[in-house]
């Protein structure tokens, strides 16, 4: 069994924060110097008085009355094989970027031990290791010699980082002078073509624009492909269920879950928040909606009967929207977003999209009605799902309710009804056909 690259045991991070009073004052170099100054006539005029030492202190510091401490990081520990992807992920402020700091040997535990057998490279902010002074040329070779490669290393890369910054055109200008997209692009392709054995990239990417992200994230694949260690913090749940293997969970500074990047991205999904198969709007306020219509209730059940939230996979659903029309309306319609669990659209539908449903629509005068649509078993790949439920008439939203409905998918069943994890949102039953083609001489 290979040795971890990365081996964290019992880590913790302590900061120690400090409070002013109510009856403190802040505190001026001018208000330390008059106290210095003033001192000696203080003491030969016998006027030094307990309630002044008490209120201002010798040395003008808060009183240890005044301070806190705060573990951004208690008790972590994990470990890291070669050529493993894992993300650490978390709401802000649970210590992530702490993690990171301390891998990447910018700041020191306060606690436990951290064991790193690899050569690494972090991208943490914009321009990390980069000198505003100096161009954008002389920064690669800055960046790459403090990552620890030899010059001749950087010149075999250098065309690939410049062409992947695309920067050409500013490459000899002073990196001060550049955006925070030009930075960022910059540092990054130093970070990911000169070959660490660990590549620890935070949030960063979120600077750049889109185009700069799927190219980042791309390369991120390859390095990934290529047997390197990759640490990747985001909160893009996409990119990390896409891109990484493993996943670390931390709230407060503390691990709460560790294991396969989709099982820890639906724990951080979940962790505040209920899961609930039918919606019933709160009677003592008003319903959502308007003039034209209001919604009453939503749900989604098993065609065979059962209520949720937990459906298996060979079960078929019905959703179900309960919504009332005060007074008629041409083109109203009735629908819902399918969304799944890191918010990604899995398809949209509305009781309009039939042509017999759509003409029986016009002739709806006020009244409550109930609009389902079935989702046939097997469609849907395990996970987590939510339902965003809408209605709308020619130019007006009449209510949109986010994410008020949501159940899970788990793989159980007929084995032809899949829910085995395949890639993406959906598994359904495709029609196949298998036949021989005879050979032309």
């Amino acid at each position: 069994m290979s040795q971890p690259i990365i081996s964290v045991d019992r880590l913790g991070k302590r900061y120690r924060l400090t409070h002013q009073g109510e009856r403190q004052r802040y505190v001026t170099l001018r208000d330390v110097i008059a106290h210095k100054l003033a001192a000696p006539f203080r003491a030969l005029n016998g006027r030094v008085q307990k309630s002044e030492i008490s209120s201002q202190g010798s040395d003008l510091r808060p009183t240890a009355s005044g301070t806190e401490d705060f573990w951004a990081l208690k008790d972590v520990s994990f470990e890291i094989k070669q050529g493993e992807v894992v993300a650490i992920i978390g709401r802000n402020g649970a210590g992530k970027s702490t993690l990171l700091k301390i891998l990447s040997r910018i700041t020191e535990p306060t606690e436990g031990t951290v064991r790193i057998n690899a050569r690494v490279a972090s991208l943490l902010e914009v321009g990390t290791g980069f000198h505003p002074e100096l161009t954008g040329r002389e920064n690669v070779f800055l960046n790459g010699a403090i990552l620890g490669m030899r010059r001749a290393e950087i010149r075999k890369k250098f065309d690939e980082i410049v062409a992947f910054a695309e920067v050409e055109k500013f490459l000899d200008t002073p990196v001060k002078r550049y955006s925070s997209g030009m930075y960022v692009r910059l540092a990054f392709a130093v970070a990911a073509h000169l070959e660490p054995e660990v590549l620890i990239v935070d949030e960063v990417l979120a600077v750049g624009d889109a185009e700069f992200q799927k190219k980042c994230l791309g390369k991120m694949g390859e390095v990934a492909k290529g047997g390197r260690t990759v640490l990747f913090v985001s909160h893009n749940m996409a990119a990390v269920t896409r891109l990484c293997q493993r996943g670390i969970l931390l709230v407060r500074g503390l691990i709460v879950a560790q294991g396969t990047a989709e099982s820890v991205v639906n724990d951080y999904l979940n962790s505040d928040k209920g899961d609930e198969s039918t919606f019933i709007p709160d009677s003592a306020k008003k319903p959502p909606g308007n003039e034209i219509a209001t919604l009453c209730s939503a749900s989604v059940r098993g065609i065979d009967g059962s209520t949720g939230p937990t459906f298996g996979s060979g079960t078929g659903l019905k959703v179900e929207i309960v919504y009332s029309i005060l007074k008629p309306a041409r083109g109203l319609r009735v629908g819902f977003h399918l969304l799944g669990s890191d918010g990604t659209i899995v398809f949209n539908t509305t009781d309009t999209d039939l042509d017999e449903a759509h003409e029986s629509k016009r002739a709806h005068q006020a009244g409550v009605f109930s609009s389902c649509c079935f989702i046939p078993p097997g469609f849907l790949n395990r996970g987590r799902y939510s339902l965003t439920i809408g209605s709308d008439t020619p130019m007006m939203v009449n209510f949109y309710c986010e994410s008020v409905v949501s159940f899970f998918i788990v793989p159980v069943g007929d084995k032809r009804v899949r829910g085995d994890n395949r890639p993406g949102l959906v598994c359904p039953n495709f029609q196949w056909e298998i036949k021989s083609v005879p050979q032309t001489p």
